[in-house]
């Protein structure tokens, strides 16, 4: 049985989106940051990142991590692609080529998109997005963002997903990804066909139902 380890306020959200979407049984254990303690919303987490217990699943103490068997896996992206070749199917790579195609495209949401989204999530969750170094930080990561976006637009004017003409976890690695500079009001309106993207990898089912699971935590 796969165990995931972490809360859905991280990035275990992309490996349960796609668990879900894979059919796989898995059971989670939910893991909060050692830092959120305070807040009443950890008061039912056994396990935080600081727990012995976790960090024998993953030392670094970072979330997510996977557990199957043996096996000890940590890094969201790692895991996702782990799921989804040990399962097949849609989602997974069908091919070397789609399979390269697939880390690809993963690589440009880690080392793409998320820092410029990253740092506009960040300034929103920390209240100062209506502040003038809010502001100057969120043009900042929006204009960082411009590049690895157009890449991302002209793709997809062609092609309803990123890989194979069909939904893959590469879709689910940049959707997680792209979903986080949606906080501000926008953000997506110069790339049309982005934003239609990713509202048709929001309005599968597997994503609704990880989704309901994060609302309720």
């Amino acid at each position: 049985m796969l165990t995931v380890y972490g809360t859905l306020r991280s990035r275990t959200t992309r490996v349960v989106w796609t668990l879900e979407e894979l059919g796989l049984p898995y059971t989670r254990e939910k893991v909060v940051f050692a830092a959120s303690l305070g807040d009443p919303k950890a008061a039912d987490a056994p396990l935080n990142t600081a727990s012995e217990a976790f960090l024998c699943v993953n030392p670094m103490g970072q979330l997510p991590a996977l557990k199957d068997g043996d096996l000890c896996l940590a890094e969201s992206a790692a895991i996702c692609f782990y799921v989804a070749r040990k399962a097949g199917g849609p989602v997974a790579p069908a091919s070397p080529a789609e399979d390269a195609e697939m880390l690809q495209w993963a690589f440009l949401a880690a080392s793409g998109v998320e820092p410029g989204a990253i740092e506009v999530l960040y300034t929103y969750m920390q209240g100062q997005a209506d502040t003038e170094a809010g502001r100057a930080r969120i043009a900042a990561g929006l204009e960082r963002l411009a590049r690895p976006f157009a890449r991302i637009e002209a793709h997809l004017a062609g092609h309803d997903w990123l890989v194979g003409d069909r939904f893959t976890v590469a879709d689910i690695l940049m959707a997680e990804t792209v979903r986080y500079v949606t906080v501000a009001p926008g953000a997506l309106d110069a790339w049309p066909v982005l934003k239609a993207w990713l509202a048709r990898c929001h309005a599968r089912p597997a994503f609704q139902r990880m989704w309901a699971m994060r609302d309720t935590e």
